[in-house]
């Protein structure tokens, strides 16, 4: 009995050891609402996710496109979401059902000639929207020409790893190259713009910048009224949709961009594959031309 015993420890500890020490794992019961072509990627509707996220919609991985086999949009599923430091997917997932689609919550218009507004071209000028930063200052986008930015668009309630906390974590890490290379040294500016500013007042996003370690003098963080930052949002190809029964359940995609010192863009990162040494790459030429 005692070798059983020793032996029953030593697979507990093998078992523990095997687990990564950051992983967390939860519960997701919900709708799906749509499944990506390649089957590695299901947005779905979920359920309050006890102690990790409210019910809101969001995309989910899966690192085995077998876990959505014969999954399709409507069927209500059961899940264990697996949740690292610095990523996050789904596994067993199981249909348990099936269900009407919801309509759509309300988005962001598209940008177009007939709304007025376009998608931003390279060359073409940012426009100079009204915000407010994490000091309540009112200031507009303007206020940074003459710095070439690097901008992005978060919520800091965002739980997922690999969206707005992992854009945090970029610029984060891009701040801190910033201050060690002389060539770009003062010369460009951070700036990450809330598009949930029924949330992020200037009081959590001065608290938000603290946690992140941001050098106010470098990194900036704004936010405003929300139809405001919506269409500046979208110039950039930001999409927002938020659930009619709670503004604050929002399913958004990522934009990250770089503009000149004269407020024109260059270029705009799409997702969330770029790097931190890309956007430097990127940024060196930008800010030291002239």
């Amino acid at each position: 009995m005692r070798g059983v015993f020793v032996g029953c420890v030593c697979l507990a500890v093998l078992g523990s050891a095997c687990r990564p020490s950051d992983q967390r794992e939860y519960t997701l019961q919900g709708q799906v609402l749509s499944v990506a072509e390649n089957r590695r990627q299901a947005t779905i509707n979920h359920e309050e996710i006890k102690g990790f996220m409210a019910a809101m919609s969001m995309p989910y991985n899966v690192r085995d496109p077998k876990q959505l086999e014969g999954v399709a949009p409507g069927d209500l599923v059961n899940a264990k979401l697996i949740v690292l430091s610095t990523d996050a997917y789904l596994t067993n997932v199981t249909k348990v059902g099936h269900a009407p689609l919801p309509p759509p919550p309300e988005a962001t218009q598209a940008p177009s000639a007939s709304s007025g507004f376009e998608l931003l071209k390279p060359g073409e000028r940012v426009p100079s929207a009204k915000f407010i930063d994490q000091d309540g200052k009112a200031r507009t986008f303007g206020s940074f020409k003459g710095s070439t930015v690097l901008i992005t668009f978060i919520y800091t309630r965002c739980p997922f790893p690999t969206f707005c906390p992992l854009m945090d974590r970029h610029f984060a890490a891009i701040q801190t190259q910033l201050k060690s290379n002389a060539a770009l040294k003062g010369r460009v500016r951070l700036v990450s713009v809330s598009f949930d500013p029924l949330t992020d007042t200037p009081p959590v996003l001065k608290a938000h910048a603290q946690k992140l370690g941001a050098d106010l003098k470098t990194w900036t963080f704004l936010t405003g009224d929300r139809d405001d930052i919506d269409q500046f949002a979208a110039r950039f190809g930001v999409s927002v949709a938020r659930a009619s029964n709670d503004p604050r359940d929002i399913t958004h995609n990522l934009r990250t961009a770089i503009i000149d010192s004269e407020g024109k863009l260059v270029k705009v990162y799409i997702g969330n594959e770029w790097t931190p040494e890309q956007a430097l790459a990127d940024l060196t030429p930008v800010a030291t031309a002239g």
